[in-house]
């Protein structure tokens, strides 16, 4: 007997994906925001360093684990009062938002808050617990009962960024509501259009962490999704409750992949050298799309392009596969009448879904 939860969106594609398939130069799939390049070599070379890992790695993360991430944050977000009392890893980004519910004690009667057009995890974390799961982008809207509150910028699919004054009123409703507000960043230093300031910066919370934690992940910056490299950062009463109960229950990141972590964490260059990757293949299909008749919406940051034609998504996913391209629609989100385009295929395919979208 299994939990019961909704059927796997992916599945639905397999139809589409079948279709574009059949394209006489075959498939393209901008689908799915799996990175395609390669793990940086120095990062490799931290992890084939650290296998002999005969003793059980520290939940916690080893001391140097947290120093890094503590002066990540101070480098590259502005947050410069961190100390290794508020940072732990995590087993990639999708664990914790899925299971900080559970953590953090949440069940049937509280409300889970999550963004009106978002990755399905946010609700996927509520209904393991039996809370109830509410799409609201207003704090003032957040209902009476809300414990947990997601904000997720640069925003997956859409790419939207949070302001400082939008996630300074996250924060302070959050806290008249004694709920916790998390807010998902993993795609943070992949902003196209101006800063995408994190919850923790000091314009938006004053030196004050309480109830606000920051969730980030290496797989998008370091190309590390196949190592599930990512942690949390914020107030410390709340990590240290979490650490707690993710000592019970195993949660922890691999020695060899903590290893790594530090070295990923303390090279800037390489995610110098991914973002330029990234923001040529969006040079190319970002005007494609608008020759092709698409309006890009939002899409300030992140690895997607948020696009619509003013017509139901599946259509035009139909449309995609017909020219041998996979992509994925809003309805996976809560939006009825956009696709989420990828850019994280290689410059080739990128390339040939740039040609075909302009040949049309």
């Amino acid at each position: 007997m299994a939990l019961q939860l909704p059927d796997f969106p992916w599945d639905s594609l397999v139809p589409f994906a079948e279709t574009a398939r059949n394209h006489a130069d075959g498939l393209v799939d901008l689908s799915i925001g799996s990175p395609v390049d390669e793990t940086p070599a120095l990062v490799r070379d931290a992890l084939a360093a650290a296998t002999d890992a005969h003793a059980y790695p520290q939940t916690a993360g080893t001391p140097q684990l947290r120093e890094a991430i503590v002066a990540w944050y101070a480098r590259r977000r502005g947050v410069d009062d961190l100390s290794v009392a508020n940072v732990i890893p995590t087993i990639g980004s999708k664990e914790l938002v899925t299971l900080l519910p559970l953590l953090l004690g949440l069940g049937k009667g509280d409300v889970v808050v999550h963004p009106a057009v978002a990755y399905p995890s946010y609700a996927i974390g509520a209904a393991l617990v039996g809370a109830t799961a509410v799409a609201q982008d207003d704090p003032a809207l957040w209902p009476e009962n809300t414990k947990l509150a997601w904000v997720n910028t640069p925003g997956n699919p859409d790419g939207r960024v949070l302001s400082v004054d939008d996630l300074r009123a996250a924060v302070s409703r959050a806290r008249a509501l004694d709920a916790v507000v998390a807010s998902d960043e993993c795609y943070a230093e992949l902003a196209w259009e101006g800063e995408a300031p994190s919850i923790l910066d000091p314009r938006v919370i004053h030196g004050e962490r309480n109830h606000v934690l920051s969730v980030y992940s290496l797989s998008k910056q370091s190309n590390l999704a196949g190592y599930r490299a990512g942690f949390i950062a914020g107030c410390s009463d709340i990590v240290g409750g979490l650490l707690e109960v993710r000592k019970h229950i195993g949660l922890i990141p691999p020695a060899p992949v903590q290893a790594a972590m530090v070295v990923a964490l303390g090279d800037d260059e390489h995610v110098a050298a991914q973002r330029a990757r990234y923001a040529a293949r969006r040079a190319l299909v970002a005007p494609a799309l608008e020759r092709a008749g698409f309006t890009i919406d939002r899409s300030e940051a992140g690895l997607y392009l948020w696009a619509t034609r003013g017509e139901d998504a599946w259509a035009t996913v139909g449309w995609f596969a017909e020219r041998g391209i996979l992509v994925a629609p809003g309805t996976f989100y809560g939006d009825e009448t956009h696709v989420r385009i990828a850019i994280t295929a290689t410059d080739a395919d990128v390339a040939a879904a740039a040609l075909r979208l302009s040949s049309n």
